[in-house]
């Protein structure tokens, strides 16, 4: 019903689900699509099928290589927004993940919860210890809704596969694979409270940026409560002046702590918005909520900054090389049509200032290109280009002049400094020579094995060769050819030899009462008949 109502009838039509709705299917087609662009239908679409497809538009919002732009734009203006359950509940799944009354737990309670979201809400209370806490419950049968609506979403995505061919080329079940792992793991809460609390692991040292204790012993894959976070958010840039604060240094603890939680660490919030972050009473920066987070691989940040500088250098080579490093690359892409692309980035790019260059807006540009081309990047990879146009818009309000790209130069040189460091080489070089140190190692094994094989008779060789199959056709056609004209030679020269034979003998071609001609003459065709049939019938004539 959803897709019918927002102009998309032809795509239930095309799954074959008209079987499945209760509405007469002349009464469906007759619903004609709403004046609106494609993004705002999909969006549309999204929040009448209810949380978990908000939830998958928001996590799709960041994944700038598969969407276009437009599409993305609409996404990200999802809100998931839904009534707040009862505190009757609430208490009840304290109770019943923590195995022990809430008044044991909390010297205070608040029953009305501070926020609420289509997979929990938060509550703020007191521990019996005395400190203040914030307390996330997940709401109740959100995972089995989560998985219900996920594993039809899953069907939904192999019916499309085998229709469409831009389904198979964007490989939407995998698609959906992957953000059914991210929404299910953002819905384990334990898991949450172990990112947190490797992010503040990174900022130990750092007095200017603060991450909430998590208190495990009442915490679970349902529930976490963490330490109460107090102070004003990066949303409210005037409320930041009337309390005293510097934004402009505010700004840049912001856009540090964040280069290099992605460049250093390798491991990031993924999704900074202005009400993820506070600035507290001491003017230290709060970051909350770390059930979205992403990771670089070492090789990730190398092909990564080979991309950012081959960008900066209008190097389109290196571009089209860092960027299949990066991502998985269709058989059938078209290389040279990738480079024109890339050179008209590139031209975007040429007349401007370093220091005006948006590195999130320069990543997000790069991902069009690859979303173009079907290239898949890595997810990681998407969410970090989310997280920095995010800080892009945060820093906007709170310090203008302010340039990322400055800030990153820094970072840019510890990267590559790192990666051509001595320590780091010889780790590779180690690395590699232990695993053909290995391989070497293992031949005598192996070696045994196929000998093994050999003397039991059950070794196999199987070959492929992509032409073998039209090599064969032929061989095929030309002996069957073959065959038909001999056979026809063959009745050709046994029929005039009796013929002739016959005449100069001037006897008659009866034998024992049989016509010997005629006969050979019937059998002869039958067999031409029957070897016609057999060769038009393999198709290899």
């Amino acid at each position: 019903m959803a897709l019918m109502r927002h102009g998309f009838g032809y795509m239930v039509e095309e799954l074959g689900l008209f079987q499945m709705l209760s509405l007469p299917r002349r009464r469906m087609k007759q619903q004609q699509p709403e004046t609106k662009t494609l993004g705002e239908r999909v969006r549309l679409v999204l929040e009448d099928l209810g949380p978990t497809f908000v939830k998958l538009g928001q996590l799709a919002s960041t994944r700038s290589d598969l969407l276009p732009e437009s599409v993305i734009r609409e996404l990200v203006k999802l809100q998931d927004q839904v009534p707040p359950f009862s505190a009757e509940a609430a208490r009840s799944i304290l109770e019943e993940e923590l195995e022990m009354p809430v008044g044991d737990m909390f010297a205070r309670f608040d029953d009305i919860p501070v926020a609420a979201a289509s997979i929990g809400q938060v509550h703020l209370g007191k521990l019996k210890s005395g400190e203040e806490v914030a307390v996330k419950i997940q709401r109740p049968g959100a995972l089995q809704t989560i998985t219900r609506d996920l594993a039809i979403l899953h069907d939904l995505s192999h019916m499309a596969e085998k229709r469409w061919e831009w389904a198979r080329r964007y490989q939407l079940v995998k698609i959906v694979e992957e953000f059914s792992r991210s929404l299910l793991a953002e819905m384990d809460y334990s898991r949450e409270g172990r990112n947190t609390e490797k992010i503040a692991l990174q900022f130990q040292s750092d007095p200017h940026i603060f991450i909430p204790q998590i208190f495990w012993q009442f915490t679970s894959s349902r529930v976490m409560t963490m330490e109460y976070v107090e102070g004003v958010t990066l949303s409210q840039p005037e409320q930041l002046e009337k309390a005293g604060f510097d934004r402009k240094l505010i700004a840049k603890r912001f856009v540090n702590a964040m280069l290099h939680q992605m460049f250093m660490e390798g491991f990031f919030h993924a999704d900074p918005h202005p009400g993820n972050l506070l600035v507290r009473k001491d003017g230290s920066l709060a970051f909350l909520d770390f059930g979205m987070v992403g990771r670089l691989s070492s090789d990730m940040k190398d092909h990564l900054s080979e991309l950012i500088i081959a960008l900066m250098r209008k190097n389109t080579d290196s571009m089209v090389s860092a960027i299949l490093h990066l991502g998985l690359l269709p058989e059938d892409n078209d290389l040279e049509s990738l480079r024109r692309d890339l050179d008209v980035l590139r031209d975007e790019y040429y007349d401007l200032p370093f220091s005006e260059i948006g590195i999130g807006k320069a990543l997000s540009d790069l991902f069009g290109v690859a979303q173009r081309h079907a290239i898949m990047m890595p997810p990681d990879l998407t969410l970090l280009g989310k997280a920095l146009l995010t800080m892009e818009g945060v820093i906007q309000k709170l310090d203008p002049e302010l340039s990322i790209i400055d800030m990153a130069e820094p970072f840019g040189r510890k990267l590559v400094k790192e990666r051509f460091s001595p320590r780091r080489l010889r780790g590779k070089f180690l690395g590699s020579a232990a695993g053909l140190a290995e391989a070497l190692l293992d031949i005598p094994s192996q070696a045994r094995q196929l000998s093994a094989l050999i003397s039991k008779g059950k070794l196999k060789v199987e070959l492929s060769m992509p032409e073998m199959d039209s090599l064969m056709r032929k061989l095929d056609q030309i002996s069957n050819r073959l065959s038909f004209s001999i056979v026809l030679l063959a009745f050709s020269i046994i029929m005039v030899g009796l013929i002739i034979g016959s005449s100069m003998n001037r006897q008659s071609s009866i034998l024992w009462h049989f016509p010997v001609i005629g006969i050979g003459l019937g059998v002869a065709f039958l067999m031409v008949v029957w070897l016609l049939y057999a060769i038009f019938k393999s198709g290899r004539f």
